[in-house]
């Protein structure tokens, strides 16, 4: 008698589809794995290739900043140069001025001295200058003053110190002492100006 082990065949039977969808899971959660790795793969290519164009504008701004710093020292010195420039021009204009200034006033007070007058002293402090002298009239004084007035080289009024006789050898002298302010060239140019007006009437 022959027995057939139908059970064996059922279990058999049921045993199939339980291992094709243990199959199916296993590859379904493989290829989920294998996309995050691809993804993860991707992302890491993009954030690296970013982080090298990142540092790349990095480098070529700090390139430019050390560029610029080089151009903002070099404005900064030119600043420098140029105000020291401009001291130094300035410094020699002063010197310029002082030193015509005292050639113009002695040429001056030479061309304002009329005959029979003499200096003995000057003394120049600022723009103002104290002149001593001597003379043999009275009236030498006030031409020297008149003189020294029109040049335009001196602030009207000259102020006349001190007149005084002196008997010198036998010879009647006057001895006086004057007092004048002295403009510079510049200002000089506005008295004929000033006084244009008083020759036109």
């Amino acid at each position: 008698m022959i027995r057939i082990n139908l059970l064996a065949a059922e279990k058999a039977q049921a045993k199939k589809p339980a291992l094709q969808s243990g199959q199916k899971m296993v590859i379904g959660c493989s290829l989920i794995l294998i996309a995050a790795l691809g993804f993860i793969g991707w992302r890491f290519v993009a954030l690296s290739r970013e982080s090298s164009q990142i540092d790349a504008e990095i480098t070529a701004a700090q390139q430019e900043t050390t560029r610029l710093r080089s151009i903002i020292q070099q404005v900064q010195q030119f600043e420098q140069r140029k105000a020291q420039l401009q001291q130094r021009v300035t410094l020699i204009e002063q010197l310029r001025k002082s030193q015509t200034g005292p050639v113009h006033m002695l040429d001056q007070i030479s061309r304002a001295l009329p005959q029979m007058l003499w200096l003995t002293e000057l003394k120049q402090t600022a723009n103002d200058v104290q002149i001593d002298g001597k003379c043999t009239t009275p009236i030498g004084v006030s031409e020297f003053v008149s003189n020294l007035e029109a040049s335009g080289y001196f602030k009207r009024s000259i102020e006349i110190l001190s007149t005084q006789l002196e008997n010198s050898s036998g010879v009647e002298l006057v001895k006086f002492s004057l007092k004048a302010t002295f403009q510079t060239p510049d200002a000089k140019t506005t008295a004929p100006a000033a006084a244009a007006p008083k020759a036109g009437g």
